[in-house]
């Protein structure tokens, strides 16, 4: 065929206005139209509790708002873009665009309804409504009753909805089509069939919230990346999504166990400094290392491979000799997103991640607002694309200033091609921007280059002892990025007068020794302090957990405020060590020598996890005592963190 003759038989009638594709791009448009206008009535009624952000505030705002409002479209129009891409001649017939536009105009109505009820729902929840709605009605007998009366006080917004849904159908049916545009058949199905795999990548793409490998699905603590009080993420989100977000969320619900007065006795999570001595304005340093297994370091295994264990981490194991250690250290979850708010905001996770909870919008204290209030210099540094785990997200609504991401490193030649800067060069670009900061300051390093597929950068390969799995060359890689790190470090002015804190996200998913493929060892990680100068060297034989963190360093530091945290002052020998994790629906409480398990209803389990390391010897009908006491601490502790949750008192109140 030649080319003109083949030309002129694809381009026949070719019309872009008329194109089914640009009809579709323009259909998914006027709904997120449709969208902001809902979310500028959601702003309108609400503006009392919205004074503080101004009209061109809203704007910004509502343009971080696009994100989560394509997100919303392409999940809930997921049939209509399916229909819409089909390889059938038919989809071009009047009766299948009419079947369409009704399926398109129904959908989208019921979403503007939803927006604009919680418009006028707001108030009495200031959050925007998430499936645990369903929860909260499900037991109500007049619900039809309730929807009039709902309907006859707030007649205003049905009118509002009205107008909205008259311009849906008003506008949509203005969007017109024809086809096929391309002749003969072949081409025609050709063309349909190829397009279906970008659409569906696009698709994809839109509803996640980015492209890139690192990037998760975003959800509603992902709205924080672009307001700058907690209250602005409900201006950003919009109702369908937070809906579908929650759809599988497990929904914290209050606990009753005890009295609020016996619960209280038994376990708080109120902080309240007891001495009066003046603060220590020490510069605080947290480094939280991708999947590092405590397994991984040979100071905390001395007993394994019949005392012949060297691990992969030398830097580590020499620091931790100067360091105070703990010989049992946990992880409060099995996620990196589990991390960030046990790390900084000492608050586990319960049944469901905090950044992907209903409650994920509360007010919490973090270790950065804190010492920001004292007049601390706080910065976030993640080596990842920003947007990243949206840890951007969590690390604002935590109270950063800064965050410093590939972004700001801006040289691509250091970038793995996957999820981040090599850790060894951006550790040293740590060191060398902190050096330009005031003091105080408090900065978090979160590494990246553990992390599957485990690469190394290009030329290390021969330079570390090779190992089972892939990852114990980058777990060495990145011990090593440190000692180059702390070797700068030490050179700067601010370093003698640092708190650092070294700790992991997680434990890894690769295991070499069957003593951590356990309930134990899936929480196990290293977490010590080290202070230059300090003298310290202690390694205890007791428990600590992520969520010590946050009250460990505000105690070194005689912060002498009251706040909300889950764990306790480590360095403090008057509270029983305790730490806690979440795993196949049960709940683990360690104390003492013990691991028990709780369904959430009756102790299932107890073990000594000390001297029984495989669990083999289920103690719970052996030890009564023991299963009170700690069933006793972690009930009220459950109490203390669920029923705060739901109702908004993750901080104390002045």
């Amino acid at each position: 065929m030649p080319l003109s003759t083949f030309r002129d038989r694809f381009f026949t009638n070719w019309q872009l206005k008329t194109n089914s594709y640009w009809a579709l791009l323009k259909s998914l448009g006027l709904a997120m139209l449709l969208y902001t206008l809902a979310r500028l009535v959601f702003y309108l009624f609400n503006y009392p509790f919205f004074a503080h952000v101004p009209v061109g505030r809203f704007f910004t705002i509502a343009a971080g708002g696009l994100r989560f409002d394509l997100a919303a479209v392409l999940y809930s129009n997921a049939l209509f873009i399916l229909l819409f891409i089909l390889p059938l001649k038919a989809r071009f017939a009047a009766w299948y665009q009419r079947a369409l536009q009704w399926l398109f105009i129904s959908v989208n109505a019921l979403a503007l309804a939803v927006n604009i009820a919680d418009s006028v729902y707001y108030p009495f929840t200031l959050r925007r409504t998430t499936l645990s709605v369903v929860s909260q009605f499900k037991n109500e007998q007049n619900l039809l009753l309730l929807f009039g009366r709902f309907m006859i006080d707030y007649w205003y917004a049905f009118i509002v909805w009205a107008l909205l849904v008259w311009l849906l159908i008003g506008l949509y049916k203005k969007i017109k089509y024809d086809g096929p545009q391309t002749k003969p058949a072949w081409l025609f199905y050709g063309l349909s069939v190829a397009a279906m795999p970008l659409v569906v990548y696009l698709f994809i793409g839109g509803a996640r919230g980015g492209f890139l490998h690192s990037t998760r699905p975003i959800t509603l603590s992902n709205a924080a990346a672009y307001t700058k009080d907690p209250k602005e993420i409900n201006l950003v989100l919009n109702t369908p999504f937070a809906l579908m977000r929650t759809a599988k969320a497990n929904v914290i619900k209050r606990a009753n166990y005890f009295s609020n007065e016996e619960t209280t006795a038994i376990y708080t999570p109120v902080h309240v400094p007891a001495d009066t001595l003046p603060m220590n304005y020490h510069n605080v340093v947290i480094i939280i290392l991708e999947s590092f297994s405590k397994e991984f370091v040979g100071r905390y295994n001395y007993w394994l491979d019949n005392g012949n264990y060297t691990g992969y981490t030398p830097f580590l194991d020499s620091l931790i000799g100067v360091s105070r250690g703990y010989e049992f250290s946990l992880a409060n979850g099995r996620k990196s997103i589990d991390a960030m708010p046990s790390v900084i905001c000492s608050i586990p996770s319960i049944e469901v991640p905090y950044v992907l909870s209903h409650f994920s919008g509360n007010r919490i204290n973090s270790l950065a607002s804190l010492l920001k209030e004292k007049g601390y210099r706080t910065a976030f540094f993640h080596g990842a694309p920003n947007g990243s785990m949206g840890f951007d997200a969590f690390a604002r609504l935590s109270g950063f200033d800064e965050y410093y991401g590939k972004d700001e490193y801006n040289n691509n030649t250091d970038y793995d091609g996957i999820w981040g800067i090599w850790d060894e060069p951006f550790l040293q670009y740590v060191a060398s921007t902190v050096s330009t900061f005031k003091e105080p300051f408090f900065t978090t390093f979160f590494s990246v280059s553990s992390h599957h597929p485990y690469k190394l950068p290009a030329g290390y390969q021969n330079n570390y002892r090779k190992g089972p799995e892939p990852i114990y060359e980058t777990i060495q890689y990145t011990d090593d990025a440190l000692r180059k790190f702390f070797k700068t470090a030490a050179t700067k002015p601010w370093f003698a007068n640092t708190l650092f804190v070294i700790t992991a996200d997680h434990a890894s998913a690769v295991i070499g020794h069957r003593e951590y493929n356990s309930l134990w060892g899936y929480f196990s990680i290293p977490v010590f302090f080290f202070k230059p100068g300090a003298g310290w060297g202690s390694f205890e034989p007791t428990l600590v957990q992520q969520i010590d963190i946050m009250p460990t360093v505000l105690g070194y530091l005689h912060y002498d405020k009251p706040y909300v945290a889950f764990g306790r002052n480590a360095f403090e020998k008057k509270d029983r060590p305790f730490a806690f994790n979440y795993l196949d629906q049960r709940y683990q409480a360690f104390q003492g020598d013990y691991l028990l398990q709780f369904d959430g209803t009756a102790p299932v389990a107890l073990y000594n996890f000390k001297s029984d390391k495989l669990l083999q010897t289920n103690l719970l009908t052996d030890l009564p005592d023991t299963v009170q006491v700690m069933e006793r601490r972690l009930k009220a502790f459950i109490q203390q963190y669920n029923n705060r949750m739901v109702a908004d008192s993750l901080t104390v109140q002045f």
